[in-house]
């Protein structure tokens, strides 16, 4: 395997790719000014904000001496002690080049960090880019391209400006989804595509199974072999699960949560505990709650609609999926029983 940390936090690029993205503005997301109504919480508080949450580090902007007149404070991974670029600065310095950059207004400011930030995590992309191509080309020059197994993924995705944050750790579409590109010219044909659900937990089952290995009673998942043959199975699951254990953690202040999504509904229960996880902090415990998403009527999901008398049995259903994927993983549910019926539609007890 070869990992690439080049997208992580701070995104410091290749000297050769210094320029890229910079000779016109890259488009900016329609839900970028989000104001977080008709959800949870969660959203909200989440400390994750490309107008609010950047520091001068993160966006390459020389950090001017002061205390918090200059900007809050914060924690990054590394554990160096940075400051966020205040809402209102109006004044910024490239930290390299000395280039200065002045605001009229904060949202002439917001689009300059959502601008500055994309530049230099594009650029950084770049850079995988340019190695999953040398690796590629290693293959072809070594006659090794027919039989091997090649496959681009990742771990998570990641925000880009969308609902207005960069980072990860929500079960929002553009975190939740992750890439999965596969090459395996011997089994797989060119070009195909396979719209059916898969979970990282599925990944070991099936190298196991084009290895000709026995898969392990105690390994979770599923071989998903044949979806790549375009022979989907007609019991295959269509349902992904997800959770983020952080919770409150020190930098984003992230909630913990868990949930599923099949092809249409996406179901979150938002649990906010640290249930004694190291990184995970209390906070917000009696702030639980539940979101329901059609994603297919609400594909930038704006709208909770758990609670809406019309999804009653699609939260039944997905509540029934959600318990049993937590089974077949090994995961341990938190959320109360479900009661339903009555005029109030969906409830649960807290």
């Amino acid at each position: 395997m070869c990992h690439h940390k080049a997208p992580h936090r701070s995104w410091e690029c290749d000297d050769k790719h210094k320029h890229l993205y910079a000779d016109k503005p890259i488009r900016v997301p329609e839900t970028f000014t989000d104001d977080y109504k008709n959800r949870a919480k969660a959203a909200k508080v989440a400390k994750m904000r490309v107008a609010e949450d950047l520091t001068y580090q993160d966006l390459g902007l020389v950090q001017p001496d002061g205390g918090c007149r200059v900007g809050e404070r914060v924690v990054q991974e590394s554990g160096s002690s940075q400051r966020k670029i205040p809402i209102d600065a109006t004044r910024l310095i490239d930290k390299e080049e000395g280039t200065v950059f002045t605001f009229k207004s904060r949202g002439e400011l917001a689009e300059f960090k959502f601008q500055r930030y994309m530049q230099r995590y594009l650029r950084v992309i770049q850079s995988v880019d340019d190695n999953v191509g040398r690796m590629l080309d290693y293959l072809d020059q070594n006659g090794l391209t027919d039989n091997t197994i090649v496959i681009y993924t990742s771990d998570q995705g990641f925000f880009l400006g969308e609902h207005g944050w960069f980072d990860k750790r929500f079960m929002y579409e553009e975190s939740f989804q992750m890439p999965f590109l596969i090459r395996y010219p011997a089994e797989i044909a060119r070009g195909s595509v396979c719209d059916d659900i898969i979970c990282n937990v599925d990944f070991a089952p099936t190298w196991l199974d084009f290895a000709k290995l026995p898969m392990p009673n105690y390994m979770q998942g599923v071989s998903f072999r044949e979806l790549l043959r375009g022979k989907t199975p007609a019991n295959w699951q269509q349902v992904a699960y997800h959770r983020y254990w952080m919770h409150n953690d020190i930098i984003h202040e992230a909630r913990a949560h868990y949930g599923v999504r099949d092809q249409r509904y996406k179901l979150i229960y938002w649990y906010n505990e640290a249930l004694g996880v190291a990184g995970a902090r209390p906070g917000a415990e009696d702030e639980k709650e539940w979101e329901l998403f059609d994603c297919e009527r609400d594909p930038l999901e704006l709208f909770n609609v758990y609670r809406e008398p019309e999804y009653e049995q699609v939260v039944k259903d997905m509540t029934r999926m959600l318990e049993q994927k937590m089974q077949e993983i090994g995961d341990e549910p938190v959320h109360p029983p479900l009661m339903i019926g009555g005029q109030g539609g969906v409830s649960s007890k807290l």
